[in-house]
């Protein structure tokens, strides 16, 4: 279907790219954690460039994603498209597959396809945040709280939302495995 192969493009567009090639600074792929997502940004950049970096790669799942919900399309082609944003913002094919680990994507998806969820998870993202100073963390611990929450606000969803969990948390590896040794850097280090 056009909208699964919509969803991977609109997904490919690194955000951190074009707010960091705009700004003038240095791609964030070969920077800090070498990853091009909101919190390389802003321990590298600041919080503005963090900003528009996360604003931009939630809005960029918009289209797609809008566009199989206003059609009605069954839940699980909606959760298809979604999961194309992802897979398309952590694997781009013009990037060399080497993306980043879909966050601020899968907040974008889910405030189409379930607001509740989103908001919910956006909240516990910036608590955890503000609390532990790591966003990998926060990352983590939101993924795992979207599911269950969804089963509560959204239990349609539930197996769709559960889907975009598992890969950000697959794309955390390295990160797991940082927070276990006591070295994942801090958001402003």
């Amino acid at each position: 279907m056009i909208w699964i192969l919509v969803g991977y493009l609109c997904g490919s567009w690194l955000a951190a790219l074009t707010v960091c090639r705009l700004a003038g600074v240095p791609d964030p792929r070969f920077c800090g954690s070498c990853n091009p997502g909101f919190s390389n940004v802003l321990r590298l950049y600041g919080p503005r460039l963090a900003a528009a970096t996360l604003l931009l790669d939630a809005l960029k799942a918009v289209p797609a994603v809008l566009a199989v919900k206003l059609m009605a399309l069954p839940i699980w082609l909606q959760g298809v498209v979604g999961l194309a944003v992802l897979l398309g913002h952590s694997y781009p094919l013009w990037h060399g597959f080497r993306g980043g680990k879909a966050v601020a994507s899968a907040f974008g998806v889910l405030l189409v396809l379930v607001p509740s969820v989103a908001l919910l998870s956006a909240v516990c993202w910036s608590l955890l945040a503000w609390r532990l100073r790591t966003a990998a963390a926060a990352s983590l611990v939101s993924a795992l709280v979207a599911p269950l929450a969804c089963s509560w606000l959204a239990s349609e969803y539930v197996g769709v939302v559960s889907g975009f969990s598992m890969l950000v948390l697959a794309r955390h590896g390295l990160n797991i495995r940082r927070l276990r040794r006591g070295e994942e850097p801090n958001l402003r280090d």
